[in-house]
């Protein structure tokens, strides 16, 4: 028997109590509070304190069987995972080690979560904070104490910047050799006080499963990474505590806003000539409706970099994404609008979007005006609020502004043609990203890494809105897309995962491709090899600045694949890349494409 949580506002369906199982659902069907679609709902299954197992039979009807009964002792950990796959969550990320043998031993014994070994705790990290990214929900790092904890920081700094929610669980020294300066021993509490949302160290056995669930409820209502440490002694002591049930102890949030304001927006709406849309991350939770406004009042529709995908590229009224990423036509409407209706965006320095008059809808008060004042802000869940202005605002064709934004569209599609020239060796980014586009599915995972081969994918890759982009955002730190390909894969097992990478971003973690080979992971990572950090290249020449130490000595990627155990290509032309392509998405396996690039990409 399953329940299922929205991940907008916390509503939860009740397979049992709605008597309907919720894959029967018709896909039309909408979150009763929040409006969120139907695929903003996570799976979670509770653990039955009945003793019963509740389920459906194959005519959809509620059946009981009684379930066996499990040895009754459990020590802390055991209780410890069991709170948090009741509480939904299913993977645990990380490397066993001395101070976490008896968390590892319970996590192997629990058969409702999966345990994956990295490499490199960094990429245990990474990878939960991107799985927070894509669902909403949390997944769990473990590690020892010391060193295990501190090469976690950067992972978790970007899940904190991002707003993605993490439990970080970490062994710690004996509870006597606390303050001694123990063997890998630091002070846990203070190297994680300074981001998490969470941060307590259980002492004693029975604080076991109200820590694990106060952690968990910080990390998914605050949007954070939570941490509990855990003594090695403790980890082997008995515990007798009942597991307590999520229902009830997650707030509903439903954020909306009251009449009146909605029709403020509305009467702006209808009263702008130039209206544009800007929409964020935020607006991904209903694309739909942001689409229909659009066509509604006829405003072109600006993205974010984290917003890319709201909707086709190709699609008439998307203009590209503003910013450092942007395209001039996004730039120009901005800047020539009378009214901007900005939609989850949290209006970064690289949005940089200009003050003009602005309406912004945001769950995130701190977001509200942060660069520019603006006229009319609306505190709410844009699934919640959107449609009530799209119900009440008038349509209008406004016939000059929609030709004006198809002319300046054709402009900016001709400049991305021109870029993409097949003939230039090495090969340039822009073509590469636009054969590469000709091959992935409708509904593949996108995950990048930061540097240029993830601008160019902001600026160059025509994406689709049945696809999914996973990045690091402000962090911005070299390495995500490995991992975030990763746990993409291992949550997404039939749908098509890529990553697209430099060479400097993979060689931080390319020892985990060796974990994608264990777990039989078939991501495809394609390598923009440059032998250059290319953007910190064209960053000293803009400053003015002589090129230094940008150059890169590179193994041979397709080798290290081949060596791994994966399948290694190489593609120095066009008619290469062209087969390797056609080969990497032909088969089952883990994959690395190394493809010789030119650093030199602004000629």
């Amino acid at each position: 028997m399953f329940k299922y949580r929205c991940k907008v506002c916390n509503y939860f369906f009740d397979e049992l109590k709605e008597n309907i199982a919720f894959e029967k659902l018709p896909q039309s069907w909408k979150c009763p509070v929040c409006n969120a679609s139907k695929d903003m709902f996570i799976e979670i299954k509770e653990k039955d304190i009945k003793n019963k197992n509740v389920d459906f039979d194959k005519n959809n009807k509620i059946v009981e069987n009684d379930m066996t009964d499990e040895d009754s002792f459990k020590t802390a950990p055991d209780l410890m995972i069991e709170q948090m796959a009741a509480w939904g969550i299913k993977y645990v990320f990380g490397i066993p080690g001395t101070s976490s043998l008896g968390v590892v031993e319970s996590v192997r014994k629990n058969k409702d979560i999966e345990y994956f070994q990295v490499r490199h705790e960094q990429t245990a990290a990474m990878m939960a904070s991107a799985y927070g990214k894509l669902t909403g929900n949390i997944a769990a790092c473990l590690t020892i104490a010391g060193p295990g904890a501190t090469n976690l920081a950067t992972g978790l700094y970007d899940a904190t910047l991002d707003k993605s929610p993490v439990l970080v669980i970490t062994g710690h020294v004996q509870r006597k050799l606390i303050g001694t300066k123990a063997f890998q021993e630091i002070n846990q509490h203070e190297f994680f006080e300074t981001f998490a949302v969470f941060n307590k160290t259980i002492n004693h056995s029975d604080e076991v499963t109200r820590l694990t669930t106060l952690a968990i409820r910080h990390a998914l209502i605050e949007k954070g990474v939570s941490h509990l440490s855990i003594s090695v002694d403790i980890q082997k002591e008995k515990c007798d505590d009942d597991i307590i049930p999520i229902e009830g102890k997650i707030a509903t949030i439903s954020a909306t806003a009251t009449e009146n304001i909605i029709d403020q927006a509305v009467s702006m709406i209808n009263n702008s000539k130039r209206p544009v849309i800007v929409a964020g991350a935020g607006a991904l939770e209903n694309k739909e409706d942001i689409k229909e406004l659009s066509q509604k009042i006829s405003a072109p529709i600006v993205t974010s970099f984290r917003g890319k995908g709201i909707v086709d590229d190709d699609y008439f009224l998307h203009v590209g994404g503003h910013g450092g990423i942007g395209s001039l036509t996004a730039g120009k409407l901005t800047d020539s609008s009378d009214l901007l209706i900005i939609i989850g965006c949290s209006c970064s320095n690289n949005t940089n979007l200009p003050n003009r008059p602005a309406i912004q809808i945001d769950i995130d008060p701190l977001v509200i005006g942060k660069k520019h004042p603006i006229d009319l802000n609306i505190m709410g869940n844009s699934g919640e609020v959107v449609p009530k202005i799209l119900k009440k605002v008038k349509k209008s064709n406004k016939e000059e502004y929609l030709d004006e934004i198809a002319k300046l569209k054709k402009q900016w599609n001709e400049i991305l043609e021109n870029e993409e020239d097949p003939t230039k060796v090495p090969l340039k980014f822009p073509f590469i990203l636009k054969e590469l586009s000709n091959y992935v599915a409708d509904d593949a995972i996108i995950a990048i890494d930061v540097g240029e081969n993830g601008w160019r994918v902001g600026r160059n890759f025509p994406m689709k809105n049945t696809q999914k982009i996973v990045m690091s955002g402000y962090l911005a730190t070299m390495g995500f897309g490995l991992p975030a390909a990763l746990v993409s894969q291992i949550i997404n097992p039939g749908k098509e995962v890529i990553c697209i990478s430099g060479d400097g971003g993979f060689a931080m973690v390319m020892g985990d491709f060796l974990t994608a080979v264990k777990y039989k992971l078939p991501i495809k990572v394609f390598i923009f090899n440059n032998h250059e950090l290319g953007m910190i290249m064209a960053e000293q020449e803009n400053e003015d600045y002589p090129n230094w130490n940008t150059n890169l000595h590179n193994c041979d990627f397709a080798e290290f694949a081949e060596s791994c155990g994966g399948i290694g290509l190489k593609a120095n032309t066009s008619q290469e890349l062209k087969m390797a392509i056609e080969t990497a998405f032909a088969v089952d396996e883990p994959v690395i494409v190394d493809i010789e690039t030119d650093p030199n990409t602004y000629d």
